[in-house]
């Protein structure tokens, strides 16, 4: 990672100055915050049904409308989607749909749209998609059953039910095994916990061949989280544990094309429509249409996006890893995580377009998912002549040519990123209405930003 000052922020890569980066959210006029969610505003948690998010951040992230988008590999909508959790923080759903306070973006990697108002579409994807969909979770649940069946001394009954229970994720559009709780209950018997692994792995694999039979064999793909990369087929690797990681614990079979990189176009055009009343990739553009790798998207980008109204884009994720390793003599390296991919096409776009876009990480190794390397800080000095400092990031600190640059670290975690985040958005929101009065303007947001714009 380069220690270049960055263009907007004047700190070097890594900084701890999160300030700088409320700085940016406050003052500059065009941004456009893309942002995870696990982790990220909310902790992680072994059961995605314990998940629980601030009212007062919800809040703050609809002042940031137009600006602000989430882009997520689980769901909207369902038992375990966000948007059940949004409604708990507000004890009701009502005022959510009127105000507009659900978290607008993409979901299930890019394939699941969702305004503020909790409208929800699935651009892209056809009926047949979604049937075979439905029936993956019960082929999970029943695969769990079989495999303690041949174990069975491994877990007592009532807790091996509460561990298929979080673990069989019935999502719409991304049924997932998240083997979390397992990996808890197993901690002790490694041995147990990898062959769970690969069982996992094999079922994703045979579903595939289920989907090619059926004729829906270009439809789907799997998504390991968190993961060792790609290999040369494009097709992800999944990250073995360890004594002390949990490696890949979500295995998520995703429709083809609902990939983050992908979503961030998607985010894009659509942005572009309400800043300038056109779609530049066309209105029905959607993620699965866009091309699959890093140079396509960034041409695509180059090609058929204005510059002059390019925004400067803020990803925010906490799932970025790379792993070095010998292998025959030579040393390997996989680079992974499933927000690398979104926050370095963030990250090139602002090259490209000399934007000073802001690669953002939330450091969220303090939850219970124990899968992510805690990034290491050197404390301030007692005299304050020496600010505290990042020593080692989220990758291996062998890997020294990662292409992809950490601009912002949030090494407190998800509280410490939502609390800045509410206060700038207030800031921003009231320096806003105070520009309104000041130009004696009626009240609307777009004029006023176009205003500024032209001035």
């Amino acid at each position: 990672m380069t220690q270049s000052p960055h263009i907007l922020l004047h700190e070097p890569s890594l900084s701890l100055n999160v300030d700088k980066l409320a700085q940016v959210l406050v003052n500059v006029d065009n941004i456009l915050i893309i942002q995870d969610l696990d982790g990220v505003c909310m902790g992680l948690v072994q059961d995605p049904l314990r998940r629980v998010i601030r009212r007062e951040y919800v809040e703050a992230a609809a002042l940031f409308s137009p600006h602000f988008y989430v882009l997520t590999n689980g769901e909207h909508i369902g038992a375990r989607g966000v948007n059940r959790i949004v409604e708990q923080a507000f004890g009701y759903d009502s005022y959510l749909k009127r105000q507009g306070r659900y978290l607008p973006g993409l979901a299930a990697g890019g394939v699941q749209w969702q305004d503020q108002f909790g409208q929800v579409v699935h651009p892209g994807v056809s009926d047949r998609e979604l049937d075979f969909l439905h029936a993956v979770p019960q082929q999970i649940g029943d695969r769990l059953h079989q495999f303690f069946k041949h174990h069975p001394d491994e877990l007592e009954p009532e807790l091996l039910q509460t561990c298929i229970e979080a673990a069989v994720l019935n999502n719409i559009a991304s049924p997932t095994a998240n083997l979390n709780r397992f990996y808890e209950a197993l901690r002790d018997r490694p041995q147990v916990y990898a062959k769970l692994q690969a069982e996992m792995q094999v079922l994703m694999t045979q579903l595939l061949e289920q989907a090619q039979q059926q004729g829906l064999g270009d439809s789907f793909f799997v998504h390991y989280a968190p993961n060792l990369g790609r290999d040369e087929q494009g097709i992800e690797i999944m990250r073995p544990a360890t004594d002390d990681d949990s490696g890949t614990t979500d295995f998520q079979f995703m429709l083809r094309g609902a990939l983050k990189e992908a979503g961030v176009l998607a985010i894009l055009n659509h942005y572009y429509y309400q800043r300038t009343g056109s779609y530049p990739l066309g209105e029905s553009f959607n993620a699965r249409q866009a091309p699959h790798h890093l140079d396509d998207l960034v041409a695509l980008v180059k090609q058929t996006f204005d510059p002059l109204q390019m925004p400067v884009m803020i990803g925010v994720g906490d799932t970025v890893n790379s792993q070095v390793r010998q292998q025959d003599g030579r040393q390997m390296v996989s680079r992974g995580g499933s927000d690398r991919n979104f926050l370095y096409l963030i990250q090139t776009i602002g090259q490209a377009f000399h934007r000073g876009n802001i690669v953002t990480y939330v450091d969220s190794s303090q939850g219970e998912v124990k899968n992510r390397r805690a990034v290491q800080v050197q404390p301030a000095s007692e005299s304050g002549d020496r600010p505290a400092k990042v020593l080692q990031g989220p990758c291996d600190p062998e890997d020294l040519d990662d292409p992809l640059t950490i601009d912002v670290v949030f090494a407190e975690g998800h509280d410490q990123y939502t609390a800045l985040f509410q206060k700038a958005a207030h800031i921003r929101h009231h320096n806003q209405k105070t520009a309104r009065q000041h130009q004696g303007m009626a009240p609307n947001y777009w004029n006023w930003m176009g205003s500024a714009a032209n001035a």
